[in-house]
């Protein structure tokens, strides 16, 4: 893409309705519009990004088993009075009344709308286990949307359903869940603290959110330090071994970590003072076993191995795929604008001409993004007739990883020179050299391969 061809309204100052860093920035960075309170559209650069995290949140949904299918956005009430949540969720929930008469909904959530797909179409232990999850847009409408996309009231989300006999087999499913969650969030540049939590109006006793620590969160919560240092990094997971997956979630959850309405002060004060923290986290994630909540009321039954009907076991399980976008600019920016991480950046590499109009430089640019094309990434070619400065300060609030730079004076020399957004280290190097260092930092995402690590700290030291 040509900079010269693209929709990007990049703003100069800071939008005087953003308080805090990811709303600023994602206004200035032309990625979303706010059409009304809490809802906005995701221009082309915001909705960019906003894929990537999808593609990455199907990926690994699907690598640990779980199926796609897509439920719709407005709901039958009568099946929230089956459940007996429709008067329960309260005034965040968005009532209509359509043309019959029929009371319907904007869906906040979609555990009733499964367990009816489930009932109509499954009726025996043998299709067990089972999950079914989708991606689409939600609505809460809540009473102060603010924070952009971090509390808006329409929002894209994940949210997956689990299927199963046993309470044992339904706890394996949430441990598969918490698993792949970690991956998941791992790939995107992210670490998400699992902790235990409040599970609200979705009911249940065991549930965790995954929480990004960051000073602009919503959520207080208190940790042992020592879990940051775990990471699931590149190890081999096979979803179906119970035992496996049972370890991994130990190992995250085995020390203190809680939000504020599951604090306990007696078992924190039992962490050594070093190791205690208080701080705020912004939840990207959640996952919850609530046993048979759903599936007595609204009789969703299976044929036992004795023959005899048996309440299916179902759990819930969110991912917040646009809060995610929030949370990883606020977790990933300096005074100048966003850095994304290399998994979900919107392009891989950003090029600067600095004499547009010049014909060796114009040429250079042109094969560089010619190569680059060919290795399979997508660069962002600023071929503007703009002044070096304007362009390099665009550069860093839309916050590419990496940036080829190409002038007339390193060009007499045979060199261009490639920059770390994170670092601000820039190196000289012939325009082959370049494309090649900026290929092999891609190369393990583009074979979409689980086994690599968030590249947040990495800068020219590791490829050179």
């Amino acid at each position: 893409m040509r900079l010269s061809r693209y929709f990007l309204p990049v703003l100069k100052e800071n939008p005087a309705e953003a308080q805090i860093v990811s709303h600023r920035y994602m206004l200035r960075a032309g990625m979303i519009k706010q059409q009304t309170a809490g809802i906005y559209s995701w221009l082309p650069l915001g909705f960019k990004v906003l894929r990537k995290l999808e593609n990455i949140v199907h990926e690994e949904q699907q690598r640990a088993g779980h199926i796609p299918l897509l439920m719709p956005t407005l709901q039958s009430a009568d099946l929230w009075r089956e459940s007996g949540r429709y008067d329960d969720y309260g005034e965040e929930m968005l009532r209509i009344t359509d043309r019959h008469g029929r009371d319907m909904l904007y869906g906040p959530t979609n555990e009733e709308v499964i367990t009816d797909i489930f009932r109509a179409h499954v009726s025996s232990y043998k299709d067990l286990p089972l999950t079914l999850y989708h991606i689409q847009w939600k609505f809460r409408d809540e009473i102060r949307p603010r924070f952009g996309v971090m509390r808006g009231r329409e929002f894209f989300m994940k949210d997956g359903y689990t299927f199963d006999l046993t309470k044992e087999d339904a706890l394996h499913a949430y441990n598969r869940h918490l698993v792949s969650y970690l991956r998941t969030y791992e790939r995107m540049g992210l670490q998400a603290l699992p902790m235990r939590a409040d599970s609200g109006p979705i009911g249940g006793d065991d549930t965790h959110e995954f929480l990004v620590l960051a000073d602009t969160g919503e959520s207080e919560v208190f940790y042992d330090n020592a879990v940051t240092d775990i990471r699931l990094g590149a190890r081999e997971i096979d979803y179906d071994d119970k035992p496996q997956c049972q370890s991994i979630m130990e190992e995250f959850t085995a020390l203190y970590a809680r939000t504020d309405e599951t604090h306990d002060e007696a078992l924190f004060n039992q962490i050594p003072e070093a190791r205690r923290r208080s701080a705020r986290g912004i939840e990207v994630g959640q996952i919850f076993y609530f046993g048979t909540k759903y599936s007595e009321p609204m009789g969703a039954t299976v044929q036992g191995p004795d023959g005899k009907p048996v309440p299916v076991h179902m759990g819930s399980h969110g991912i917040g795929v646009s809060r995610l976008v929030g949370a990883i600019i606020e977790a990933s920016h300096d005074d100048k604008g966003i850095i994304w991480p290399e998994g979900v950046t919107p392009f891989h590499c950003g090029i600067v001409n600095l004499k547009q109009g010049d014909e060796d430089v114009d040429a250079a640019c042109n094969q560089i993004y010619a190569a680059l094309r060919a290795v399979g990434l997508d660069p962002l070619y600023d071929d503007r007739k703009e002044r070096a400065g304007g362009k390099f300060a665009t550069m860093d609030l839309i916050g590419l990883p990496w940036r080829i730079t190409v002038g007339p004076r390193g060009l007499k020399n045979g060199v261009v020179e490639l920059t770390s957004r994170r670092t601000g280290e820039s190196v000289e190097m012939s325009a082959e050299e370049a494309v090649k260092k900026v290929a092999e930092i891609y190369q393990p995402h583009h074979e979409a391969s689980p086994h690599w690590e968030p590249m947040a700290k990495r800068s020219f030291h590791t490829w050179m």
